[in-house]
C-alpha cells in the first residue's frame, strides 16, 4: 500500500537504534526525508549509513539529548534548516533502568521524568507551529506498561502514563490540524529487551538468553516476541493519510500480550 507520504519530513528521536530506528526505516522506505537522533555520535553515524542503503528519501543524523531543553531546540531548528519544515514528529526514548520501587533513588525519578515525559513536552512545543502548517502528525512510542504494569519496571510503569495523558490531551487541543497518537510496544527484540534478559541472568532468575526469550513469549498469544520492523510499520501508518481519521488512540503492538479490555 502506498502511504502517500513521499517527500514529507519526519523527525524521529531516539532513532540511532531499536524501535526509533525501525520507525525511521519504515518512513524512509516510503520516501520520507528522515532525521535520525541519538546521543552517541558513532552509533548515530552507523545508523545513518545503514539507513541510506534502503531509504528513498534523504537521511541525516543530529546528535542531541532530548532530556535537555537546549538540545531539543537545536534538534528542531536544525531539522527545519535542513528540510524547511517538519511534517511528522515521532518521539522515542530509551527505557529507564529495571528496578523495584524501594531500590529507586529520587534522582532516578527526576531523570526518568525529564527523559520520558518532558522530552515529549518540549519537542511538541518546539515543533508545533511547523506541524500545524502542514497538517502533521505526532506519534509517541511509549510501552505496553501503560496498559498493564510490568514487574521491576516502576519508573516506566509510572512516568510513561504521563505521556499517554499528554497524548490524549494534545489530540484534542491540537486538532484538527495535527493528529496525535501513541503506540505501545510489548516485548520486542531490541537492545532494551536484551538488557532486561541479561539482568535476569545476572540476578539468577534464568540460566541463559534463550530461556529469557522463552519466558517472555510464554504469555503472548502469537507465541513469540515482536520484531522492531513490525512496530515501525504501525508508526508509518499513523503518520500517513491512510490513518486520516485516527487520533487520540494508543495502539498496543504486543502480539496480544495485554489482557486489558481497554
Amino acid at each position: 500500500m502506498d502511504l502517500d507520504i513521499k517527500g514529507n519530513t519526519a523527525l524521529i528521536t531516539g532513532s540511532s537504534g531499536g524501535l526509533g530506528y525501525a520507525s525511521a526505516k519504515a518512513l524512509a522506505e516510503e520516501g520520507v526525508n528522515v532525521v535520525l537522533n541519538g546521543r552517541n555520535t558513532e552509533k548515530l553515524k552507523r545508523a545513518v549509513s545503514d539507513l541510506k542503503k534502503t531509504a528513498t528519501g534523504k537521511v541525516i543524523g543530529i546528535k542531541a539529548d532530548v532530556s535537555i531543553e537546549k538540545d531539543v531546540v537545536h534538534l528542531v531548528n536544525r531539522t527545519v534548516e535542513e528540510f524547511g519544515t517538519i511534517d511528522h514528529l515521532v518521539t522515542c526514548v530509551g527505557g529507564p533502568p529495571s528496578k523495584k520501587f524501594m531500590e529507586t533513588l529520587g534522582e532516578e525519578w527526576h531523570k526518568a521524568f525529564e527523559s520520558l515525559l518532558m522530552s515529549v513536552v518540549r519537542l511538541t512545543q518546539e515543533a508545533e507551529e511547523h506541524l500545524k502548517e502542514n497538517g502533521g502528525t505526532i506519534v509517541n512510542i511509549t510501552s505496553i506498561s501503560v496498559k498493564e504494569s510490568i514487574d521491576d519496571l516502576v519508573l516506566s510503569n509510572s512516568v510513561r502514563m504521563g505521556v499517554l495523558g499528554l497524548m490524549k490531551t494534545l489530540s484534542r487541543e491540537l486538532a484538527p490540524e495535527i493528529r496525535v497518537n501513541a503506540v505501545l510496544p510489548g516485548y520486542t527484540e531490541t537492545e532494551r529487551v536484551e538488557g532486561l534478559i541479561n539482568q535476569s541472568i545476572e540476578r539468577g532468575d534464568i540460566s541463559d538468553y534463550q530461556e529469557g526469550v522463552n519466558k517472555l513469549s510464554k504469555d503472548i498469544p502469537l507465541e513469540r516476541i515482536g520484531k522492531p520492523e513490525e512496530l515501525g510499520e504501525v508508526v508509518a501508518f499513523l503518520c500517513s493519510k491512510r490513518s486520516s481519521y485516527v487520533t487520540g488512540v494508543a495502539i498496543p503492538v504486543d502480539g496480544g500480550w495485554s489482557r486489558s479490555n481497554l
